[in-house]
C-alpha cells in the first residue's frame, strides 16, 4: 500500500485510535479495584477523623475495625435495617428516593470506653454537592467533630470548609436546644462569637464571601439529622433503663 495515499493515512490513524482506545479500557479496568479500594479507606479516614484518630490510608482499616463497632442502616422509623450494609450505602443516591425508602447509615465507635454517634451528611453548596460525617458524644447532642467535603466549590471561599480550622469550630457545639430541640449548628456571618468559645449558642463563625455554602453547611446537618431522631430517642431511653 502507498504510504502516501489517503487510504493509509486514514487507516494508520484508526489502527492507532483502536490500540490506545483499548490500552486505555484496559488501564481503567486494571486500575478499577484499586480506586475502589482507596475509596473505601478514605471513607474510614474520615469516618475515624471525626472521633479524633488521624491516619494514612494504609492503617484505616485496622483503625476502622479497632474503633467502630457497630454499623447500622436505619430506615425512617429509626429501626435497623439488617439487609443493608450501611457502609455500602450512597447518600447522592439514597436522598433521591422518598423518605420512607431511604436507610440512614450510622457509626458507633468507642474509644477510651467513650461511645460516639458517627452521621454522614450531603447536601448542597453553592455550586455542586457537599458532604461530610459529623460525631456526636454520647450524650448525642454535643459534637466530637466534623468533616466536610465538596466538589466544587470556589476555591479560597466555599472551598474552605475542607480546612481543619473550620471544621474545629464545630467541637463541643450543641445540636439540641435545653428543651430538647433540633436546632443544628448555624453557620453565621452574624456571629457575635468569632473565636467560638460559646458552645451554648448552636452557631459557628461564617467563611467570609462563602455564605451560601455556608449556609449549605447549616442546611445539610440539621435536615440529615432530623432523620435520626426516632433513633436517638431510642438510644436515649435504652440508656434511661440501664440506669
Amino acid at each position: 500500500m502507498n504510504r502516501d495515499s489517503n487510504s493509509y493515512t486514514f487507516l494508520f490513524a484508526t489502527v492507532m485510535v483502536l490500540v490506545v482506545a483499548s490500552t486505555l479500557a484496559f488501564t481503567a479496568s486494571s486500575l478499577k479495584s484499586l480506586q475502589a479500594d482507596n475509596v473505601r479507606k478514605e471513607k474510614m479516614q474520615n469516618i475515624l477523623s471525626t472521633i479524633g484518630i488521624e491516619t494514612d490510608r494504609e492503617q484505616a482499616e485496622t483503625l476502622y475495625k479497632k474503633y467502630i463497632n457497630v454499623t447500622l442502616a436505619l430506615d425512617h422509623m429509626g429501626n435497623p435495617d439488617d439487609k443493608v450494609d450501611a457502609f455500602q450505602i450512597k447518600l447522592n443516591n439514597e436522598i433521591k428516593k422518598p423518605v420512607e425508602e431511604q436507610r440512614f447509615p450510622v457509626y458507633k465507635a468507642v474509644v477510651e470506653n467513650i461511645s460516639y454517634y458517627i452521621i454522614p451528611l450531603r447536601g448542597s453548596g453553592l455550586w455542586d454537592a457537599i458532604w461530610g460525617y459529623i460525631a456526636l458524644k454520647s450524650d448525642i447532642n454535643t459534637i466530637q467533630g466534623a468533616v466536610f467535603d465538596h466538589k466544587g466549590e470556589t476555591a479560597g471561599l466555599g472551598a474552605e470548609i475542607t480546612q481543619q480550622w473550620f471544621m474545629d469550630r464545630f467541637k463541643d457545639e450543641k445540636v439540641f436546644d435545653d428543651s430538647g430541640k433540633l436546632v443544628g449548628i448555624n453557620v453565621s456571618k452574624t456571629n457575635n462569637d468569632p473565636k467560638d468559645t460559646d458552645k451554648d449558642d448552636h452557631e459557628v463563625d461564617a467563611i467570609s464571601g462563602a455564605t451560601i455554602t455556608g449556609d449549605g453547611v447549616t442546611d445539610m446537618i440539621k435536615e440529615r439529622l432530623a432523620h435520626y431522631i426516632p433513633y436517638f430517642e431510642k438510644e436515649k431511653n435504652a440508656v434511661a433503663t440501664i440506669n
